[in-house]
């Protein structure tokens, strides 16, 4: 299992809009979704990729690196297209005594797990490019059996 290139990183915000305005309005950044669903709020920004940021709407309370809490919320890396890269990766982070939660994006393949610290880190295959003609389709979120 090798590491392609760095996907996307993911944001937690307290004011999505003033956050939204930032990166569109005064950075410039394209935005390519919205997801608003199940008490989650997000906005993607996409640099040409299916999303290059997203902002997650937090209260902003709890301790540094909670769920609520502003900060980073995960860092995604691609390795590859194929879902048998996947699979591999899985088992080699499992060899290496980490337990990946496999997640279906639509246009990506997921695993989710920690690094030694706690930062959340996303491994990923690109399943998928029904993003260029259907950016909201980046926002999905479904269980993934591997």
């Amino acid at each position: 299992m090798k590491v392609d290139s760095l996907g996307h990183v993911v944001l937690k915000v307290t004011d999505l809009a003033r956050s939204e305005e930032f990166y569109s309005g005064v950075l410039g950044m394209p935005v390519c979704a919205r997801f608003d669903e199940q008490g989650m709020k997000m906005t993607f920004f996409s640099l040409g990729n299916h999303h290059d940021l997203a902002i997650a709407e937090v209260s902003g309370e709890g301790d540094a690196g909670g769920d609520q809490a502003v900060g980073l919320h995960h860092v995604a890396f691609c390795i590859g297209t194929a879902l048998d890269e996947l699979v591999e990766a899985k088992a080699h982070l499992e060899a290496a005594g980490i337990t990946p939660a496999p997640v279906d994006h639509e246009v990506t393949k997921s695993l989710y797990f920690d690094d030694p610290d706690g930062n959340t880190v996303e491994l990923y295959v690109d399943a998928s490019d029904v993003w260029r003609k259907e950016p909201q389709r980046v926002a999905q979120v479904k269980a993934l059996q591997l």
